[in-house]
């Protein structure tokens, strides 16, 4: 059982960062894949970036260039460094965990199918 808390979402202003956090709990967390995704009022969630236990990552085409996935398997501790944010980057953000035994890619970490340990989410506002 992986439990997952989120943490460092707010409000700032479009071209503005901020650095999110999720804490997980579990003596195997070095070998989850782990990702984010979000989901604004009104819409699906939806994919933003995973990174596997090799730290290959995968990462949404919305987010390219702006985020930046990273993990910490000392601290058990996976992190999202949001630059250049803008208003529609306004969603709840959520932490997930999941394990697979065998890749050939890093695609596999956008289906949500793929995550079965997802965190409560953090609201993270951007205005313009």
């Amino acid at each position: 059982q992986v439990q997952l808390v989120e943490s460092g979402g707010g409000l700032v202003q479009a071209g503005g960062s901020l650095r999110l956090a999720c804490a997980a709990s579990g003596r195997t967390f070095s070998s989850y894949h782990m990702g984010w995704f979000r989901q604004a009022p009104g819409k699906e969630r939806e994919f933003v970036v995973g990174i596997n236990w090799r730290g290959g990552t995968y990462y949404a085409d919305s987010v390219k260039g702006r985020f930046t996935i990273s993990r910490d398997n000392a601290k058990n501790m996976v992190y999202l460094q949001m630059n250049s944010l803008k208003p529609e980057d306004t969603a709840v953000y959520y932490c997930a965990g999941g394990w697979r035994a065998y890749y050939s890619s890093t695609s596999y970490l956008a289906q949500g199918d793929e995550y079965s340990y997802w965190g409560q989410g953090t609201q993270v506002t951007v205005s313009s």
